[in-house]
């Protein structure tokens, strides 16, 4: 310790070196976790300067660093240039994110509305087709290990697929991979390094930061108004971070259910070829909105600049996993090695039944059928949650819930829980050290009818109606 006292110094934190085998770097890690974790450092709580932290703990500035460093790269912190350090935003729910797939409920009698699933009703024609396709001579032959590429029919008939969302590529510029999830871990680890920084919005999808927690890799949030964002604001964060991707959700954004508008996203692709910075474009959710609305893409802008990730699994059916990616035509061998890497073989059945499915046209029928399905659901959560859910288009498969004042997003979503209806705090999609709403998330889609849809909906109703008689995190 050094001659000055610290006793009755204002410090956010004061942490405590034992005795360890470990690194100290490692050990302040580790007593950093346990201290978010037990809620002696709460979310946005700004930490000490670096170098008076290292004068606290009589230890070098390095190791305070690079202790700071790997704790940004777990998520745990978030430093912005001029203004500190800070715990992140949605600290806490990141423990939730990793503690289980998807944090979905076991217990049937909760009704499902956090996690994102598809309605159920157009599975029969799903099971019927591939029904039909095991029973053709020599179906074996779809049990093999095949290539990401796939086959030119099913290249074909994925590029065919991507054109109703007005995504132009050749079909040797696609490959498949099991799920978006898949696509993004593939992506990243194939195209960025350990350190490396990607600037996304603020509220983002969980699984994004699950898999740059994973690697390595630091989000970056860019600030969110309105619940879009302008490109002064990416420009200006370019100017403070070394960004070397971006990640963004231009249709029904997740978790905001925002459309990015025609303007903003050939501003994103003018940035992104000025500064050489390659784009993660998630078109998630784009074949839910009627064929008129639908803009064009990012990627239709920057087509040497962007990797497009277009999933089956909420317009067709989750249990395909499959999604196509269009990348450019110099990153397809490369990312192609690190879909082998990882997975080893696409399901060449799951690839097959949906390249079937989309030159057949029943893709087609279904997504039809989906949209129809939502736009029922959404006029019963416009009636029922009315005051409280943010307006969007009527197809969107998500919406937004803004809570009464005596509410946080993580206190509703546990009070849902005990009404019987799971759904998704914004704390979940936080990032860095951004101003989190108090808000939720939820799936219309999810419930198994839409009957249980009403069900749950008034369960929340209820719940947005009581007085201020709870006790909150």
């Amino acid at each position: 310790m050094p001659v000055n006292s610290f006793d009755d110094y204002p410090m956010s934190w004061k942490p405590t070196l034992s005795k360890t085998k470990q690194p100290i770097y490692q050990a302040l890690v580790a007593q950093l976790e346990a201290d978010i974790k037990d809620g002696t450092l709460q979310p946005g709580t700004m930490l000490p300067p670096q170098r008076e932290l290292a004068d606290y703990l009589d230890i070098n500035l390095s190791t305070i660093s690079r202790a700071f460093k790997l704790c940004e790269q777990k998520g745990l912190l978030s430093a912005s240039v001029g203004r500190g350090t800070f715990v992140s935003s949605g600290v806490r729910s990141n423990s939730i994110l990793l503690n289980g797939i998807n944090d979905m409920p076991t217990n049937e009698s909760i009704i499902e509305m956090g996690a994102i699933l598809p309605t159920q009703e157009e599975g029969e024609i799903i099971t019927s087709y591939m029904q039909t396709l095991l029973k053709e001579p020599n179906s074996y032959q779809h049990l093999n290990y095949s290539a990401p590429m796939g086959s030119a029919f099913q290249q074909e008939c994925a590029r065919e697929w991507l054109q109703k969302s007005l995504c132009q590529v050749e079909s040797e510029q696609i490959v498949f991979t099991n799920g978006s999830q898949n696509a993004l871990c593939s992506i990243l680890s194939s195209f960025f390094h350990t350190g490396d920084k990607i600037a996304t919005t603020s509220l983002v999808y969980p699984g994004i930061k699950t898999v740059a927690m994973m690697l390595g890799i630091q989000l970056v949030p860019i600030p969110l108004t309105m619940d879009t964002f302008t490109i002064h604001d990416l420009r200006n964060l370019y100017k403070t971070e070394n960004i070397k991707g971006l990640y963004l959700i231009p249709d029904y954004h997740n978790p905001t259910t925002n459309t990015m508008s025609l303007a903003l996203r050939e501003e994103i692709a003018s940035f992104a070829k000025e500064k050489n910075i390659l784009i993660i474009e998630d078109a998630i959710n784009t074949l839910l909105k009627e064929d008129s609305s639908i803009l064009p893409p990012i990627q239709a802008f920057a087509p040497k600049h962007t990797i497009y990730i277009m999933s089956l699994s909420k317009t067709i059916s989750p249990g395909l996993r499959i999604a196509i990616v269009a990348a450019p035509k110099q990153y397809c061998k490369k990312l192609a090695v690190a879909i082998y890497n990882n997975t080893i073989a696409v399901s060449s059945l799951m690839v097959e039944c949906s390249a079937r499915l989309i030159h057949s046209g029943l893709a087609e029928t279904i997504r039809i059928k989906r949209r129809e399905e939502i736009v029922k659901r959404n006029e019963l959560a416009d009636t029922l949650l009315a005051g409280f859910i943010t307006p969007c288009e009527k197809e969107c498969n998500l919406r937004f819930l803004s809570l009464p004042e005596y509410f946080t997003g993580t206190s509703f979503e546990l009070c849902a829980r005990q009404a019987g209806v799971q759904v998704y705090a914004a704390e979940r999609f936080a990032i860095g050290n951004c101003h989190v709403p108090p808000a939720v998330r939820i799936a219309i889609t999810s419930p198994k009818s839409i009957a249980e849809c009403r069900d749950g909906l008034l369960r929340l109703q209820a719940l947005l109606n009581r007085t201020n008689d709870f006790t909150y995190l």
